[in-house]
């Protein structure tokens, strides 16, 4: 199908050289439908002000892949469109223009969102991200004695978290909310936390693809944090597997100090707890206090190579308005949270502003790696962890072992066959 759709573009593209473009026209295929409205705006102000012609097309929720298929082989294809994996850049990357040295690419605040094929082409850059990490209530760090000074390293966590729980009862308040184990909150371990371990692989293997085995380096950080977790919160390790806990509720009401979430709880948080600000995974990894938060993306910018040159043009003159007009951008940011670009408008959302904290100051970004067969992963995974938290042996953790480091090459194999 590629072959066949990649010779029509060609067809088309030396068939376009006889006709006379004046500045080109730009065709978006929207990834996000939640986005949609907000783009048909921006798309008519700029046709407005630019005399640009701007076409917006939104793919259904969980259509994108096959709406791409069949634009991509029309004559009037998508000048922009979304790259998001490597998966995608596999099956998409031949149709991607180097955006290497570009003027959108010189606009960027970070490279951590960047996507290149084998032979180190640009295929497509970010324009927004989520973050993940540990929340905390400073208000609360301070009343049990301390500083978020304290708090660079899994060491000063740790000394931090087990104090406010060894003084819970004078204090008023414990150091983690409830880390349940049932499918309502699993993934903040199975998943978020247990990315920790993935990423520091990839960051010292230097992975440009999902690898079909683990070496499980790093899976001794991972019970590093989860232990301090599930030994130091509100609610006994031995009553996590059913769940029926409301951590967010826990947090925001002050009864804990410490909480996993992302930057899609902001909203609901702050309002409750205004100074609240996110740390990153502590896990007692060498050199960790200079990581960053974990973020990552599938919101990414490429641009059909296989269009007029002309178009190409208007696509990235569009693209680098989007992130530098102060009212285009503000826009944009309102509706995705963040844009990783110098001249965007800085983001209204705390956490996100707080990822950019930790990448402006030289802080390395923790990758979100995904799992394979992802479903039946975590609950092989959570299984393992329930009995862990029922019996915290030596046993038992062999089995979280086996379930993060067998389990993930078992699955790779049948996601692979």
């Amino acid at each position: 199908m590629k072959k066949i759709i990649s010779l029509a573009l060609a067809l088309i593209m030396v068939l376009a050289l006889s006709v006379a473009f004046a500045d080109g026209s730009v065709y978006w295929l929207n990834f996000k439908p939640e986005l949609d409205e907000t783009l048909q705006s921006l798309a008519a102000k700029y046709t407005e002000t630019a005399g640009v012609d701007v076409k917006v097309v939104t793919a259904a929720s969980g259509t994108y892949s096959q709406t791409l298929t069949s634009e991509m082989g029309k004559k009037a294809a998508p000048t922009l469109f979304v790259i998001g994996n490597v998966d995608g850049v596999k099956e998409w990357g031949e149709f991607a223009m180097d955006l290497t040295g570009t003027p959108i690419a010189e606009e960027l605040s970070t490279d951590a969102y960047n996507l290149y094929d084998d032979e180190g082409k640009l295929v497509s850059i970010g324009y927004c991200f989520e973050c993940y990490g540990i929340i905390v209530n400073p208000d609360l760090v301070e009343k049990a004695g301390h500083s978020m000074d304290e708090l660079k390293n899994f060491e000063g966590l740790k000394a931090v978290a087990e104090d406010i729980h060894a003084r819970a009862a004078e204090l008023g308040f414990d150091a983690f909310a409830s880390a349940d184990m049932d499918d309502s909150s699993s993934w903040r371990y199975t998943g978020h936390l247990a990315n920790l371990e993935y990423s520091y692989e990839k960051k010292a293997g230097g992975w440009t693809d999902i690898p079909a085995t683990l070496t499980g380096d790093y899976i001794d950080n991972f019970k590093n944090l989860y232990t301090l977790i599930i030994n130091n919160s509100i609610t006994d390790p031995k009553d996590l597997a059913t769940g029926g806990h409301d951590a967010t509720n826990e947090f925001t009401t002050g009864k804990v100090t410490f909480f996993l979430t992302g930057s899609w709880d902001y909203s609901a948080i702050v309002s409750d707890v205004p100074n609240v600000t996110m740390i990153p995974y502590y896990c007692g990894v060498e050199g960790e206090e200079k990581a960053g938060l974990n973020c990552g993306t599938e919101n990414c910018w490429a641009i059909n190579d296989m269009a007029s040159d002309a178009d190409k043009q208007a696509t990235m003159d569009f693209m680098v308005w989007l992130v530098t007009d102060p009212e285009a951008s503000a826009v944009m940011v309102e509706q995705l949270g963040i844009m990783p670009y110098k001249h965007a408008v800085p983001s209204t959302n705390g956490f996100l502003s707080d990822a950019a904290k930790y990448t402006d100051n030289g802080c390395y970004v923790m990758d979100w790696v995904s799992q394979p067969n992802v479903d039946e992963y975590r609950a092989a995974l959570v299984s393992a962890l329930n009995q862990f938290c029922a019996d915290q042996s030596d046993a038992n953790w062999d089995l979280v072992k086996t379930a993060f480091i067998d389990g993930w090459a078992v699955q790779y194999a049948a996601a692979n066959e």
